[in-house]
C-alpha cells in the first residue's frame, strides 16, 4: 500500500492570476446614412407636371431668389401628394446640420430629383398599410381607437411630434366618448 501524503507537507501553489480581460470596445457611432445620388435619378415628369411642381415650388420661396431653404424641402413634397419621413428627407440632403436645414437652399433643378426619388421609393405606405397598423390598437374590433391612446403612440413612437401638432391633427377626430374611427381618421390624414 502507498503511504498516504500529508496535505501539509506538500506546498500550495499560488494560485495563478488570470490575465485581466481586454476591454471592451468602445461602440462605433453608426455611419450617417449615405446621401443619394441625385445625379443618377431620371426624372419622368411631364412637361404639365413640371409646371405644376414649379408652381408649388415657387410659392414656398420666401426670399424671391427661386430657391427654398432646405428645411422646406419636406413640406413642399407633402404638398404635392407625397408622404416622406424627416429620415428620408433628410437622407436625399446628405443629413445636413440643423444650421444647414435654415441657412442651405436648393433651387428647382436640384428639388426635381429629390422629388422623383421620393416618388419612385418602393417603401410607400398604403391606406391599407397605416389602417392595419391602427387596427392593432382597436381592442373591441369596432373600428375605433381611444383618442387617448393614440396621442400616447403620436407623441412616443417613431417621429414623435409634439402636443400642438397632435392637438392640430385630431381637431374634430374624436367621438363623445373620446375614441377615434381609424377609417375615416387615416382617410382625413392622406386627403390633407
Amino acid at each position: 500500500m502507498a503511504p498516504k501524503k500529508d496535505a501539509k507537507a506538500a506546498p500550495a501553489k499560488k494560485a495563478e492570476a488570470a490575465p485581466a480581460p481586454a476591454p471592451a470596445p468602445e461602440p462605433e457611432a453608426p455611419p450617417p446614412p449615405a446621401a443619394v445620388d441625385l445625379s443618377a435619378v431620371k426624372i419622368e415628369f411631364s412637361p404639365d407636371q413640371i409646371d405644376d411642381y414649379r408652381e408649388a415650388f415657387g410659392l414656398f420661396d420666401r426670399v424671391g431668389d427661386n430657391k427654398v431653404a432646405y428645411n422646406q424641402i419636406a413640406d413642399i413634397m407633402r404638398a404635392l401628394g407625397q408622404n416622406p419621413t424627416n429620415k428620408e428627407v433628410a437622407k436625399l440632403l446628405g443629413s445636413p446640420s440643423a444650421d444647414d436645414m435654415v441657412s442651405k437652399r436648393v433651387d428647382f433643378e436640384g428639388f426635381l430629383p429629390m422629388l422623383q426619388s421620393i416618388i419612385n421609393s418602393p417603401n410607400k405606405a398604403q391606406f391599407e398599410d397605416y389602417v392595419e397598423g391602427l387596427r392593432v390598437f382597436d381592442k373591441e374590433g369596432n373600428g375605433t381607437v381611444m383618442g387617448a391612446e393614440l396621442r400616447i403612440v403620436l407623441s412616443t413612437l417613431g417621429e414623435k411630434m409634439n402636443e400642438a401638432e397632435i392637438d392640430a391633427l385630431m381637431t374634430g377626430q374624436e367621438d363623445e366618448n373620446g375614441c377615434i374611427n381609424y377609417e375615416a381618421f387615416v382617410k382625413h390624414i392622406m386627403s390633407v
